[in-house]
């Protein structure tokens, strides 16, 4: 790897570190601290629904931000509105808010991520494609499995320490370290990061681009087969897994027997980050296993979603840590794979864009989802929404299916290349 590509490596690496240690604060805890608010399971995860309606919202608006005004600004621009959001929801805690306004906000803190998604991985191929990082025989799955290794190391310290902090102090102080560690962030990408490889369009109307953007995700995302068909499986995949992580939770702390001990629910945090180092650095054995991207992710989501079904039959404490380690590694393996297959199939212009679209796909899915099992946690338990979860997430696999059908460029892992 040449000098300039390992910059660009390391800042990547840097500002994931920190957004996603100022993230993890409150993985641990957020469902808690929303039921400790005062809502009860499904307006708390009807309030994640906000959450990700607000992605589906922005998804497209932040997209043109994006490729119209640069990465570094949509990063900067996201780091800014989730300070603000993370501190709102701090205010409301205090307050015990009521639940429109948990849901205003929720939506608000979406805006904030979708600045995020696609933007930075965007940032990320299209710099490495100019310092010729491709040209050497290198592979964009060796960066993003080095990312997912950094976001399980930040993931691990973070989710620990906010669980211990709240249970010491009270919930509300992992949050006001999430707002902090985030104005880090702030300052070391306005510091560090320059788009180079992509020059913004700037000077065009705002709605002529959301137009024209919304084309480019149909003609070049939905529009082409393979993407199309893993797009699709991700409205089943997203939600679940937004719900399973946070349900996890409340289920352990009832499976524990003290539903005080918030250093447990940081600690199902942290075994999802320790999963996930081990997950980032299994990728390139699975490589050397299978041939083709499709068949990790058509075996990785079958093989998810019966643990997700095995954890609401046999509920027990140390079974469902168990299998939470293996449900994490399933999805920090599959992440570099689906990454890599969708980045080979997107041209340099249109790969903010078509990311952005995958997310908002995602995220739209994740709407419905999340209120819905959260529900029936409430009417009926949480062993009984891991079970309804699995048969949501099975519904992706005949999609996967599909996708490997097409045989895409980018599925054989050995062959394919980013443009």
């Amino acid at each position: 790897m040449n000098a300039s590509s390992r910059k660009i490596q390391n800042v990547y690496l840097l500002l994931l570190l920190l957004h996603t240690l100022a993230a993890s604060f409150i993985w641990g805890i957020n469902t808690l601290f929303l039921l400790d608010a005062g809502l009860s399971n499904t307006e708390a995860f009807a309030a994640n629904a906000f959450f990700t309606a607000g992605m589906v919202i922005f998804e497209v608006p932040t997209g043109v931000v994006a490729d119209t005004r640069g990465r570094r600004t949509s990063y900067l621009l996201g780091t800014l509105t989730l300070t603000l959001s993370t501190l709102l929801y701090l205010w409301m805690w205090h307050l015990s808010a009521p639940f429109w306004a948990w849901a205003l906000t929720s939506a608000f803190l979406g805006l904030g991520f979708t600045f995020f998604s696609g933007a930075v991985e965007a940032w990320l191929v299209d710099a490495l494609t100019f310092s010729g990082y491709f040209r050497e025989g290198e592979k964009l799955e060796s960066v993003l499995a080095r990312g997912k290794i950094v976001e399980g190391i930040a993931m691990l310290c973070g989710s620990v320490a906010g669980g211990v902090i709240a249970q010491a102090t009270h919930l509300g102080v992992p949050y006001l370290l999430r707002a902090l560690v985030l104005a880090l962030s702030f300052s070391l990408a306005f510091t560090l990061m320059r788009d180079q490889g992509f020059s913004p369009s700037r000077g065009k109307h705002p709605m002529s681009e959301i137009k024209s953007v919304l084309r480019g995700s149909i003609e070049h995302g939905f529009a082409n087969p393979p993407v199309r068909w893993l797009m699709l499986a991700g409205l089943f995949t997203s939600g679940v897994t937004i719900y399973a992580f946070y349900a996890m939770q409340p289920y352990l702390l009832k499976l524990y027997g003290n539903e005080r001990a918030y250093s447990i629910a940081g600690l199902a945090a942290a075994i999802v980050a320790g999963a996930q180092i081990a997950g980032g650095l299994l990728v390139p054995h699975i490589g050397r296993i299978f041939h083709r991207r499709t068949s990790v992710l058509l075996a990785g989501t079958l093989l998810s979603a019966l643990i997700l079904a095995m954890i609401g039959l046999l509920p027990h404490f140390w079974i469902a840590i168990a299998l939470l380690v293996l449900w994490a590694l399933m999805f920090a393996a599959l992440a570099p794979m689906r990454q890599a297959y969708l980045n080979g199939l997107i041209a340099s212009k249109e790969r903010a864009t078509v990311l952005s679209f995958d997310s908002l796909l995602g995220s739209s899915g994740a709407v419905g989802i999340q209120p819905l099992l959260g529900r029936a946690a409430d009417a009926w338990s949480y062993p009984l929404s891991f079970v309804f979860s699995a048969a949501i997430q099975s519904l992706a696999i005949p999609f996967v299916w599909l996708a490997r059908r097409e045989r895409a460029a980018s599925d054989t892992i050995r062959d394919s290349s980013v443009e």
